[in-house]
Protein backbone atom coordinates (compact mmCIF):
# COMPACT_ATOMS: atom_id res chain seq x y z
CA UNK A 1 0.00 0.00 0.00
CA UNK A 2 1.22 3.49 -0.88
CA UNK A 3 0.20 6.20 1.59
CA UNK A 4 1.12 9.83 0.94
CA UNK A 5 1.12 12.93 3.12
CA UNK A 6 0.15 16.13 1.36
CA UNK A 7 -0.46 19.74 2.29
CA UNK A 8 0.82 23.26 1.96
CA UNK A 9 4.30 24.16 3.11
CA UNK A 10 3.97 24.89 6.82
CA UNK A 11 1.08 22.46 7.35
CA UNK A 12 3.16 20.19 9.60
CA UNK A 13 3.34 17.39 7.08
CA UNK A 14 7.05 16.67 7.47
CA UNK A 15 6.83 16.80 11.28
CA UNK A 16 4.02 14.23 11.16
CA UNK A 17 5.97 12.07 8.68
CA UNK A 18 8.97 12.08 11.03
CA UNK A 19 6.74 11.07 13.98
CA UNK A 20 5.27 8.24 11.91
CA UNK A 21 8.73 6.79 11.42
CA UNK A 22 8.83 6.01 15.14
CA UNK A 23 5.33 4.53 15.18
CA UNK A 24 4.89 2.66 11.90
CA UNK A 25 6.57 -0.16 10.04
CA UNK A 26 6.95 0.96 6.44
CA UNK A 27 9.39 2.30 3.88
CA UNK A 28 9.60 6.05 4.50
CA UNK A 29 10.48 8.28 1.59
CA UNK A 30 9.89 11.80 0.31
CA UNK A 31 9.85 14.11 -2.67
CA UNK A 32 11.94 15.91 -3.68
CA UNK A 33 14.27 12.96 -3.18
CA UNK A 34 17.88 12.93 -2.07
CA UNK A 35 19.02 11.97 -5.58
CA UNK A 36 20.77 14.30 -8.00
CA UNK A 37 17.35 14.86 -9.57
CA UNK A 38 16.10 16.07 -6.20
CA UNK A 39 19.17 18.31 -5.86
CA UNK A 40 18.29 19.93 -9.20
CA UNK A 41 14.73 20.48 -7.95
CA UNK A 42 16.08 22.14 -4.81
CA UNK A 43 18.24 24.51 -6.85
CA UNK A 44 15.25 25.40 -9.00
CA UNK A 45 13.04 26.09 -5.96
CA UNK A 46 15.64 28.54 -4.65
CA UNK A 47 15.81 30.35 -8.02
CA UNK A 48 13.03 32.93 -8.26
CA UNK A 49 13.69 33.23 -12.00
CA UNK A 50 13.55 29.52 -12.81
CA UNK A 51 11.37 28.70 -15.80
CA UNK A 52 8.12 27.16 -14.56
CA UNK A 53 7.79 24.64 -17.36
CA UNK A 54 11.41 23.50 -17.01
CA UNK A 55 10.84 23.22 -13.25
CA UNK A 56 7.81 20.97 -13.84
CA UNK A 57 9.99 18.56 -15.79
CA UNK A 58 12.71 18.60 -13.12
CA UNK A 59 10.08 17.59 -10.56
CA UNK A 60 8.70 15.01 -13.00
CA UNK A 61 12.15 13.48 -13.53
CA UNK A 62 12.64 13.26 -9.76
CA UNK A 63 9.23 11.58 -9.41
CA UNK A 64 10.03 9.05 -12.17
CA UNK A 65 13.35 8.16 -10.54
CA UNK A 66 11.67 7.90 -7.13
CA UNK A 67 9.16 5.41 -8.52
CA UNK A 68 11.86 3.29 -10.16
CA UNK A 69 14.39 3.39 -7.33
CA UNK A 70 12.21 3.33 -4.19
CA UNK A 71 8.43 3.10 -4.52
CA UNK A 72 7.84 0.27 -7.00
CA UNK A 73 10.59 -2.01 -5.58
CA UNK A 74 9.21 -1.62 -2.04
CA UNK A 75 5.63 -2.27 -3.14
CA UNK A 76 6.71 -5.32 -5.15
CA UNK A 77 8.32 -6.71 -1.98
CA UNK A 78 4.96 -6.31 -0.24
CA UNK A 79 6.10 -3.41 1.93
CA UNK A 80 3.98 -0.38 2.78
CA UNK A 81 5.37 2.96 1.58
CA UNK A 82 4.73 6.30 3.31
CA UNK A 83 5.83 9.31 1.28
CA UNK A 84 6.16 12.92 2.43
CA UNK A 85 4.85 14.56 -0.75
CA UNK A 86 4.21 12.68 -3.96
CA UNK A 87 2.37 13.25 -7.25
CA UNK A 88 -0.42 15.41 -5.77
CA UNK A 89 2.22 17.96 -4.73
CA UNK A 90 3.37 18.09 -8.31
CA UNK A 91 -0.13 18.59 -9.58
CA UNK A 92 -1.03 21.27 -7.05
CA UNK A 93 2.24 23.20 -6.96
CA UNK A 94 3.41 23.01 -10.57
CA UNK A 95 -0.08 23.76 -11.88
CA UNK A 96 -0.06 26.89 -9.69
CA UNK A 97 3.33 27.85 -11.16
CA UNK A 98 2.09 27.33 -14.71
CA UNK A 99 -1.09 29.39 -14.23
CA UNK A 100 0.71 32.51 -15.51
CA UNK A 101 2.97 30.81 -18.03
CA UNK A 102 2.06 32.65 -21.24
CA UNK A 103 3.86 30.28 -23.61
CA UNK A 104 1.84 27.26 -22.45
CA UNK A 105 -1.23 26.86 -24.64
CA UNK A 106 -3.47 24.88 -22.29
CA UNK A 107 -6.75 25.87 -20.66
CA UNK A 108 -6.19 23.93 -17.44
CA UNK A 109 -2.64 23.65 -16.06
CA UNK A 110 -3.74 21.14 -13.39
CA UNK A 111 -5.14 18.80 -16.02
CA UNK A 112 -2.01 19.27 -18.13
CA UNK A 113 0.35 18.31 -15.27
CA UNK A 114 -1.76 15.26 -14.46
CA UNK A 115 -1.68 14.17 -18.10
CA UNK A 116 2.13 14.48 -18.16
CA UNK A 117 2.33 12.02 -15.24
CA UNK A 118 -0.49 9.69 -16.26
CA UNK A 119 1.48 7.24 -18.45
CA UNK A 120 4.05 6.37 -15.78
CA UNK A 121 3.02 7.34 -12.25
CA UNK A 122 1.56 5.01 -9.64
CA UNK A 123 -1.39 6.59 -7.85
CA UNK A 124 -1.41 6.56 -4.03
CA UNK A 125 -3.82 4.16 -2.37
CA UNK A 126 -4.65 6.74 0.30
CA UNK A 127 -3.58 10.32 0.98
CA UNK A 128 -3.62 12.18 4.27
CA UNK A 129 -4.14 15.86 3.51
CA UNK A 130 -3.11 18.35 6.20
CA UNK A 131 -5.47 21.27 5.68
CA UNK A 132 -4.38 24.75 6.74
CA UNK A 133 -5.13 28.21 5.36
CA UNK A 134 -2.45 29.78 3.12
CA UNK A 135 -1.80 32.68 5.52
CA UNK A 136 -0.97 30.35 8.42
CA UNK A 137 1.06 28.10 6.13
CA UNK A 138 3.18 30.99 4.84
CA UNK A 139 3.74 32.31 8.34
CA UNK A 140 4.85 28.90 9.62
CA UNK A 141 7.04 28.17 6.59
CA UNK A 142 8.73 31.55 6.84
CA UNK A 143 8.28 32.40 3.15
CA UNK A 144 11.89 31.38 2.52
CA UNK A 145 11.30 30.63 -1.16
CA UNK A 146 8.88 31.36 -4.00
CA UNK A 147 6.68 28.34 -3.17
CA UNK A 148 5.85 29.64 0.33
CA UNK A 149 4.21 32.99 -0.52
CA UNK A 150 0.57 33.54 0.41
CA UNK A 151 -0.78 34.32 -3.07
CA UNK A 152 0.95 31.30 -4.53
CA UNK A 153 -0.23 29.03 -1.71
CA UNK A 154 -3.82 30.13 -2.32
CA UNK A 155 -3.60 28.74 -5.85
CA UNK A 156 -1.94 25.57 -4.54
CA UNK A 157 -4.70 25.11 -1.95
CA UNK A 158 -7.36 25.54 -4.63
CA UNK A 159 -5.63 22.86 -6.72
CA UNK A 160 -5.54 20.46 -3.77
CA UNK A 161 -9.26 21.02 -3.23
CA UNK A 162 -9.91 20.14 -6.88
CA UNK A 163 -7.90 16.94 -6.46
CA UNK A 164 -9.85 16.03 -3.32
CA UNK A 165 -13.18 16.76 -5.01
CA UNK A 166 -12.20 14.48 -7.92
CA UNK A 167 -11.26 11.53 -5.68
CA UNK A 168 -12.76 12.04 -2.19
CA UNK A 169 -12.50 8.39 -1.14
CA UNK A 170 -8.72 8.49 -1.38
CA UNK A 171 -8.21 11.48 0.91
CA UNK A 172 -8.30 11.77 4.70
CA UNK A 173 -8.44 15.41 5.77
CA UNK A 174 -6.65 16.45 8.97
CA UNK A 175 -7.18 19.92 10.43
CA UNK A 176 -3.61 21.24 10.54
CA UNK A 177 -4.53 24.60 12.07
CA UNK A 178 -4.33 23.05 15.55
CA UNK A 179 -1.31 22.39 17.74
CA UNK A 180 1.54 20.24 16.49
CA UNK A 181 0.78 17.49 19.00
CA UNK A 182 -2.88 17.29 17.95
CA UNK A 183 -2.01 17.21 14.24
CA UNK A 184 0.68 14.57 14.66
CA UNK A 185 -1.63 12.40 16.77
CA UNK A 186 -4.37 12.57 14.12
CA UNK A 187 -1.95 11.73 11.31
CA UNK A 188 -0.49 8.79 13.24
CA UNK A 189 -4.02 7.51 13.92
CA UNK A 190 -5.09 8.01 10.30
CA UNK A 191 -2.07 6.26 8.81
CA UNK A 192 -2.29 3.45 11.38
CA UNK A 193 -5.91 2.93 10.44
CA UNK A 194 -5.13 2.96 6.72
CA UNK A 195 -2.30 0.45 7.01
CA UNK A 196 -4.48 -1.74 9.20
CA UNK A 197 -7.22 -1.98 6.57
Amino acid sequence: MLVTLEGLDGSGKTTAWEALRDETEAVFTREPTDSWYGDAVGRSIRDDDADSLAELFLFTADHADHLTRVVRPALSRGEAVVSDRYSDSRYAYQAASLADYDALAVDDPLDYVRRVHEPFTRAPDRTVYLAVDPETAAERAGTTNKLERVEYLRRVRDNYERLIDADPARFVRVDASRSEDEVVADVVDAVGGILGE
